[in-house]
């Protein structure tokens, strides 16, 4: 083992460091600190000397410049070899053997003030040179530093995991401050700066490993959601909640979404939450099993009794009453989370990982790009009833047909490789609920799809089930075809002018 005769402290967060010094001081390390770590070690009683003492050189300009000083950095970056060691006692400069530093908290509190610059120098130089040095960025290494100084035997594997750890710090660091302050949508390199929030279970089966990554960039983080009970969160509840709690968060109304395997099998908007659930929930029951479910209000004692009734996965609201805590307390495995409502926001990018590289797109923020009607005309009901069918359509993945009436879905075609199937499947969904939505029969039956019809065939099925109004798209160079079959059926018609492609 290299002789570790002199250590660097010069910390942000100071967690954990006056009993590491001390461990430090009892072998017989020096210790060289600076401004407040110098004061915390020095007010716990540990010796400890100013970086000052050793460069000679007073930390001028507020602070900006402690460390970046030759005495300092060459005591780091030379290799303990015969020339360099030999230039150091020549120069009257004192070997370095480990740096313990974090940097100044950006990602908390951004500002120009809180870009560190010696600090990441310092990481940089010490990481660059682990053959000889110990590299500390994280308070949790501070132990297994100590054991490590200890042993009588070296362990680069051990001094090059602190290496690579050092420049992963540097680099999300970096990323934070580069994302917060860039204005270009797609720059021509792009660096995301993920820190982990909780290793899972597996992925998105047994057989695959996994974690949870959180973005650090401070401009665009929303409040996260937080669990108040049940087991841990998987892979596919993340990604299952992120859908349901997206859609639900683009209605006004009281609303509810029910989900699996990412689309909503549910959904519905009303006069309350209650309400809306049920309404969600007589949609497609038997899918519902198991599924995720998501409430734009806080949910009652009373919503919560109706909802385990069914096996649910998760639920995730703005709020809970202390009644409704009582009652999913009941239910020790369920996961209930909360998150404040939060509209989709454009300048966090979606990101998509293929074998060649990685996608990045701004997010579909919109519903509509504007709405025209192409045929007939549709009616105050229609009308209510088409904005919130093309809403749900945009979340279900495509192929998608959604049938709607009043606010609530009766029937989701989902994920087909034709649309003309995916309007099948919906019809089969709605048929099996139809003595569960007799309340609605004086409500018309819409349509809504997630793209533009090239054939006039999805209209023509329409016309057999009863749809009055449907909304889509437009833009197919066969429109004429659909625009004729709905003046055929009777079919009043709106073009949003915005596809909702979901994959």
């Amino acid at each position: 083992m290299k002789k570790v005769k002199t250590a660097l402290i010069s910390l942000s967060d100071k967690t954990g460091v006056v009993e590491f010094a001390k461990s430090l001081q009892k072998l017989k390390v020096k210790i060289i600190s600076t401004g407040g770590s110098l004061k915390v070690l020095k007010d716990a009683g540990i010796k400890a000397v100013s970086v000052e003492s050793v460069t000679g050189f007073p930390e001028v300009l507020d602070g900006r410049v402690k460390t970046l000083h030759p005495k300092i950095h060459a005591g780091i970056l030379a290799v303990r070899n015969k020339k360099h060691l030999g230039e150091l006692k020549k120069l009257g400069i004192e070997p370095i053997d480990i740096v313990v530093v974090n940097l100044y908290p950006f990602e908390a509190k951004p500002s120009i003030e809180n870009i560190d610059i010696g600090g990441v120098a310092l990481l940089r130089a010490a990481a660059k040179n682990f053959k000889d040095i110990l590299v500390v960025c994280d308070p949790g290494d501070y132990s297994a530093v100590i054991e490590n100084v200890k042993k009588s035997k070296d362990d680069l594997r051990f001094r090059k995991n602190l290496m690579a750890k050092a420049f992963r710090h540097t680099a999300y660091y970096d990323s934070v401050i580069s994302n917060y302050f860039s204005d270009e949508q797609f720059p021509e390199k792009i660096t995301v700066g993920l820190k982990k929030l909780s290793g899972l279970r597996y992925g998105e089966n047994s057989h695959q490993k996994a974690s949870m990554y959180q973005r650090g960039d401070s401009k665009s983080k929303s409040e996260n959601s937080k669990q108040l009970q049940g087991k841990e969160l998987s892979y596919n509840n993340y990604i299952d909640i992120d859908s349901a709690f997206g859609l639900v968060s683009e209605f006004e109304d009281p609303s509810c979404v029910i989900v699996k395997h990412c689309n909503p099998c549910g959904t519905a908007s009303s006069k309350d939450i209650f309400t809306a659930y049920k309404n969600a929930l007589t949609c497609d029951p038997v899918s519902a099993f198991g599924g995720i479910v998501a409430f734009n209000r806080s949910v009652d004692g009373k919503t919560a009794q109706e909802v385990i009734k069914v096996f649910t996965e998760c639920i995730i609201a703005p709020g809970y009453s202390k009644d409704a805590l009582k009652v999913f307390s009941q239910k020790k495995n369920l996961r209930v989370l909360i998150k404040p409502i939060c509209r989709p926001d454009i300048r966090i990018p979606e990101v998509r990982s293929i074998s060649d590289g990685v996608l990045v797109s701004d997010k579909d923020v919109k519903i509509y790009e504007s709405l025209k009607v192409i045929t007939g005309k549709p009616t105050k009901q229609e009308l209510e009833s088409l904005r919130f069918a093309t809403t749900v359509a945009k979340w279900v993945k495509s192929n998608a047909i959604i049938l709607v009436k009043g606010t609530q879905t009766v029937g989701v075609g989902a994920g087909q490789m034709s649309r003309i199937d995916a309007l099948k499947i919906a019809n089969i969904k709605m048929s099996s609920i139809s003595e569960s939505i007799t309340h609605l029969e004086d409500q018309p039956l819409v349509l809504a799809s997630d793209a533009f019809f090239p054939f006039r065939d999805v209209v023509d099925e329409s016309a057999k089930i009863g749809v009055t109004a449907i909304i889509q798209p437009g833009g197919s160079a066969r429109d004429e075809d659909s625009i004729s079959a709905c003046n055929e059926h009777g079919i009043s018609m709106m073009f949003t002018g915005l596809r909702h492609f979901r994959h």
